[in-house]
């Protein structure tokens, strides 16, 4: 048996005290905090007031705001290479120094072409200071002991919205929405750059062996079987669980509730999240990576399908939000720890890049599609019973993303 406390097998993995840095994990949590709630969540809150004091369509805003996760999504992959052979340290500080950068261009934009170059810029600052580069660093400096530090990792960012949001709308009614974003610049200058740059400076361990059912090298796994099915299932989920969020007030609302009242369900949906990501270790534990995958994407699709299916009363319909949302907790998680419950912390980099490529263009193109789907289809409980039967057939995809055994194992 194989002794995990041997130094050698320290600096393979990145157990070691030497190589994990003590203040990257406190520091990584306050910039996940910081940058969710800067870069993105603010928009949503100030978009109505860009859009009233600018006259620019509400369609156009918004979609300068998706083609921005568009940007991270293909930005993301040669993040994650470079990640691998170099570290965290100068990509999420070079990240950090362009959401500043983006987020002052959008608030000096004259006219919408230039506030769409600013969310363009803002789209590689998501890739290169969002979860994947942080999930990055952690795999390869906690690893095996990774999945602790992710979850307080998500925990943290899950506090975006509540932090940020309310920040955002207090500064909103004092100042105009270019001066706001200017503030916030400032915050995120004051908190991401100094961070990043002083907390992440341990030496990066060296890549650990690859397991030894793996026969080639990142682009070899990449182009297998096992990796694109798993790519598929996920991309499929994370459409379904996007559009499911952004369409879920529409559906309470025509359930018959009030704004306040499908608001509030929507709200604890987010409790449910920050539930489930406390739950995803003791799951990993006591689960097969397979099956683990395909039962967490299939609770997806029930608890969809339960929405789509039950008409009231609204304390059910709150319930079953949030059962969604700790679903949703665990999804974040699931496809954070995939390629490594897979093909170890190796090319978790690149391969974690690729994986995300599809599922955040999926994220970002889904409530417009949900939205454009809901009359076609008769209104939002039939919508929700299509998105059902997406995350089901994700589900069933999963079964096929077990790689084939280490020669010796079969």
């Amino acid at each position: 048996m194989t002794n995990l406390n041997t130094p050698a097998h320290k600096a393979a993995t990145g157990t070691g005290d030497r190589s994990r840095p003590r203040a990257a994990l406190p520091a990584l949590c306050l910039t996940q905090v910081t940058s969710w709630g800067i870069v993105y969540y603010a928009f949503p809150v100030l978009n109505p007031q860009i859009t009233h004091a600018t006259g620019w369509p509400a369609g156009a805003t918004t979609a300068a705001f998706s083609l921005a996760l568009l940007v991270a999504a293909v930005t993301g992959i040669r993040v994650g290479r470079v990640i691998d052979q170099r570290g965290p340290r100068a990509v999420m500080t070079a990240g950090s120094v362009l959401g500043v950068l983006s987020i002052l261009i959008i608030a000096a934009a004259p006219n919408l072409p230039v506030f769409v170059a600013g969310w363009l810029l803002a789209g590689t600052a998501m890739a290169s200071t969002f979860y994947q580069p942080a999930f990055a660093a952690l795999t390869r400096w906690w690893a095996p002991d990774h999945v602790r530090a992710l979850t307080l990792v998500t925990l943290a960012g899950g506090l975006a919205s509540t932090v940020f949001a309310p920040l955002t709308a207090a500064l909103a009614e004092h100042l105009s929405w270019r001066a706001t974003y200017a503030v916030l610049a400032l915050v995120l200058a004051a908190v991401t750059v100094p961070a990043h740059a002083f907390a992440l400076n341990a030496p990066w361990p060296k890549a650990p062996p690859a397991p030894a059912h793996i026969t080639g090298d990142a682009a070899t796994v990449a182009r297998g079987r096992p990796f694109w099915m798993l790519a598929a299932a996920l991309t499929l989920s994370a459409f379904a669980v996007s559009a499911v969020v952004i369409a879920l007030v529409p559906l309470l609302l025509e359930r018959g509730c009030s704004t306040t009242q499908a608001a509030w369900a929507l709200g604890l949906g987010g409790a449910g999240q920050t539930l489930g990501r406390t739950l995803y270790a003791t799951i990993a534990r006591h689960t097969r990576t397979t099956t683990r995958t395909t039962a967490l994407i299939a609770l997806g699709a029930l608890t969809t399908a339960a929405l789509a299916l039950v008409p009231g009363p609204y304390a059910l319909l709150a319930a079953l939000s949030v059962v969604a949302g700790t679903v949703r907790g665990n999804l974040t998680l699931l496809q954070a720890t995939a390629i490594t419950d897979r093909w170890g912390t190796t090319y978790y980099g690149r391969l974690s890049g690729l994986l995300a490529a599809p599922t955040t263009a999926a994220s970002a193109l889904a409530p417009f599609a949900g939205a454009a789907l809901a009359s076609p289809l008769g209104g939002y409980p039939h919508l929700f019973g299509v998105l059902a039967l997406i995350a089901a057939l994700a589900a069933l995809i999963t079964l096929g993303t077990k790689p084939p055994p280490a020669p010796n194992q079969r």
